[in-house]
């Protein structure tokens, strides 16, 4: 399959009205390349594992978009047949009426082909094998080294929508589940994704783990990832459905019966969370919450602190927080 890309160097300050523009005449899915630093709040809400490093903003921005090609010569352009040539003229004529209101910097286009573009593993590039203090994390793509061997090794898959444990809010959990699991430990993992927390408390002695997740896809990665890790699969089970609001999940995963409950999620969801999920918890359990930015770590305290926990521990990494607190 090859495909035709349409590369225009802007600014950012005009990066939205043109990819605005361009989705009038049918180029859709805009792929963005620019220096501006994330917020505090994307950083929140995009909550991913794998972010290259950027230089500082200099203002430029390119803006891709891709168009199939048949095998005639022309491309598709949301189900459109176009010529190369027609688009170039619609791109151009787009950019000229932007600019009339607006700076948009040299507005050059480039196009160039390219083959097989591989949307799904493209990430995989930035994920290698690496160390969560004497954990070893590889993933699935890659074979464990001669000199690792018999290294306590973390086998991931995550797929394309679950976290990999690069990410500083997974680590933070690890290191606190690590420190409070035992033997005979049950651990509730409130989105629980690729299953990394709870499959890692398994590998260090966890009895048994519950995990709820509001995406299906979460049973077959989780199953997955068991499976590479030599998981017993009835030490680990996934139910489906939010456990804030849905009371027959709330029931199936049990009142009064976790000494750990683990939530990497987002500050905002903890909030509501946290009243809730006390109920799931023994006396004395522990409550281990992260996914949540610097500026916000108050106001998790102030919501576990609400539902009656005693805050044991704040931890950072980077720019986030981990709250650990304990049902008295």
């Amino acid at each position: 399959m090859k495909w035709m890309k349409f590369k225009i160097k802007t600014t950012t300050e005009a990066e939205d009205i043109i990819i605005s523009s361009l989705y009038d005449i049918g180029l859709e899915g805009a792929q963005i390349e620019d220096k501006v630093p994330l917020t505090a709040l994307e950083k929140e809400q995009m909550f991913v594992d794998i972010l290259p490093e950027t230089e500082a903003d200099d203002g430029v921005a390119y803006l891709s978009f891709f168009a199939e090609e048949k095998a005639d010569g022309t491309l598709d352009v949301s189900g459109n047949t176009m010529t190369k040539e027609e688009i170039l003229t619609n791109v151009s004529a787009e950019l000229e009426s932007v600019k009339q209101f607006m700076e948009i910097g040299e507005g050059t286009i480039t196009v160039e082909e390219t083959e097989d573009i591989d949307w799904i593993n493209n990430w995989k590039q930035y994920f290698h094998q690496f160390y969560i203090d004497d954990l070893l994390v590889i993933p699935s793509w890659e074979a464990v080294k001669p000199e690792d061997q018999g290294k306590k090794i973390l086998h991931i898959d995550p797929g394309t929508a679950f976290g990999t444990g690069m990410h500083e809010t997974t680590q933070l959990c690890i290191r606190q589940i690590k420190k409070h699991l035992t033997a005979e430990t049950e651990l509730l993992d409130v989105g629980t994704g690729s299953g990394i927390l709870s499959i890692l408390a398994l590998m260090y002695g966890a009895k048994h783990c519950v995990g709820t997740d509001l995406d299906p896809c979460a049973i077959e990665a989780v199953r997955e990832n068991m499976e590479v890790n030599h998981i017993d699969p009835k030490s680990f089970e996934v139910m489906i459905g939010n456990i804030i609001d849905d009371k027959a999940i709330q029931e199936k995963v049990g009142f009064g019966c976790y000494d750990i409950v683990v939530a990497n999620i987002l500050a905002d969801v903890l909030v509501i969370l946290t009243p809730v999920i006390v109920n799931q918890m023994k006396p004395g359990a522990v409550y281990i919450t992260s996914g949540i930015i610097t500026e916000k770590e108050q106001t998790v305290r102030d919501a576990v602190e609400a539902a009656g926990l005693k805050v044991l521990e704040v931890t950072h990494q980077g720019d986030w927080v981990s709250v650990t607190a304990q049902k008295c």
